[in-house]
């Protein structure tokens, strides 16, 4: 299923000006790092609030569980429109340009998640307030489908030589942020306006709020240069294929196959833990939900403080073998991480989740350069935005709702030890199947 490995050059070989000087640099790499912040700030936001009231908020009242899995398939809506976003941005940003494409990617999800929060309720618009709201999620997944490749791109395509992971792994660390964004927002705001405060219309202010985060984000973008390996594509190989998409099944195939398989272990991880726990937690296993928020919020930090770290390893020995510790760990660390949940000792659930979300990321972190390295510069922003997009629906996107329907004939948070290393074993075997790529041609 491999396909054959292109000849391999010294490590980020590129023509002289390709890198810039350091304050262009850094300004890419912090653009990029806020507008994933951003936009996984904005997800992040309609995940947790999916599982403490968007059920009951927006659809009919009933059965507690057919509640929460409305809610969650809506959250899985927006993974399921991530396809479109991966053909409309990948065209966009191969064709046109890396930063284009990322400045329209968060003016969409802006305007969705504002929308989202100034929505009226089941109650006071029946069957209209559901359909409006997967409307909304359906936007917000387009654009996140365009997000994810042009960010890693923007700051791949201008790190300097023997630095390409660590500078596209910096755009890893906004999901995090953004989680934990969202977490410093909705914490303080559940705990004013109390849980009844919160369903009845608190939990549109952490919507409403995206509005301050995406302006600043526009403002970041459009300072930024475009990538040099797309400016000087153009100058050489011409211009990317009328629809990459097309010409990505034709050529690369097998690549695809592999890459989707290699990031669905980590976004399982990431999914369970940082979603699905905190809806789990509290209504199955009678934890409070701060306490579930504040044990995922320590996770993300423990994974947010490796994510660099990894990468930067990454560039010394090579992407696969920091990944494959990753894919190994998580596959061991599955099983007590989710039977800490057992214990519904806050303290013993915080320590799980920081190990196991540390592991995540030593497979987060070299991914961000691996994946876009896996295919040539015409056809780059779509086949790093295909792999990691499909991945991320496949192992992420599904997750709430295949643990839900596991909890609803497993009663054990074991079952979920049990998913999440069986798709890191998965990750495990296509890692092993692709070739090294850290010093493989990257500008053509």
């Amino acid at each position: 299923m491999s396909e054959s490995v292109r000849p391999l050059a010294p490590p980020d070989t590129a023509p002289s000006d390709r890198s810039g000087d350091k304050r262009t640099v850094s300004r890419v790499a912090v653009a990029s790092l806020i507008g994933t912040t951003v936009e996984y700030y904005d997800f992040a936001v309609y995940g947790t609030t999916a599982a403490l009231v968007l059920g009951p908020a927006f659809f009919p009242a009933g059965n507690t569980t057919l509640q929460t899995l409305a809610a969650f398939l809506t959250f899985t809506a927006a993974f399921l429109a991530r396809p479109v976003g991966v053909v409309l941005f990948g065209t966009i940003g191969d064709r046109l340009g890396r930063k284009r494409a990322l400045v329209i990617s968060l003016l969409l999800m802006g305007v969705a998640t504002v929308g989202v929060g100034l929505l009226p309720t089941y109650e006071t618009a029946g069957l209209l307030a559901p359909v409006l709201l997967v409307a909304l999620r359906l936007l917000q997944g387009v654009s996140m489908g365009g997000e994810w490749g042009g960010a890693v791109l923007l700051a791949a395509e201008h790190a300097p030589p023997g630095r390409r992971a660590m500078y596209a792994s910096i755009p890893q660390v906004g999901p995090l942020l953004g989680f934990l964004l969202s977490s410093a927002v909705i914490l303080p705001t559940l705990s004013i306006a109390g849980r009844d405060g919160f369903a009845a219309g608190a939990w549109r202010v952490p919507f409403l709020l995206s509005a301050v985060l995406i302006v600043m984000g526009l403002w970041v973008r459009t300072r930024v240069t475009e990538s040099p390996v797309f400016a000087e594509r153009g100058r050489t190989t011409g211009a990317a294929p009328r629809f990459p998409l097309g010409a990505l099944l034709r050529e690369h195939p097998g690549r695809l196959l592999l890459g989707i398989g290699a990031g669905i272990g980590g976004s399982s991880v990431y999914y369970l833990t940082i979603v699905y726990s905190i809806s789990y937690g509290p209504k199955a296993l009678g934890i409070s939900q701060s306490t579930m928020l504040a044990a995922a919020s320590a996770g993300a930090v423990a994974a947010a403080a490796v994510t660099v770290p990894a990468a930067r390893l990454a560039d010394r020995v090579g992407r696969r073998p920091v990944i494959l510790a990753g894919a190994i760990g998580c596959v061991v660390w599955a099983l007590p991480m989710f039977a800490a949940l057992n214990t519904r000792d806050g303290l013993v659930i915080a320590g799980a989740f920081t190990v196991g979300l540390a592991l995540f990321s030593l497979m987060f972190a070299p991914i961000a350069a691996f994946l876009p390295e896996l295919f040539p510069a015409r056809l780059r922003y779509t086949g790093a935005s295909a792999t990691f997009i499909l991945a991320n629906t496949l192992g992420g996107g599904f997750a709430p709702l295949v643990a839900t329907w596991l909890n609803s004939h497993w009663a054990s948070p074991l079952v979920l030890g049990l998913y999440a290393g069986g798709m890191c074993l998965i990750s495990l075997v296509c890692v092993l199947a692709l070739p090294e790529t850290r010093d493989g041609e990257f500008d053509v």
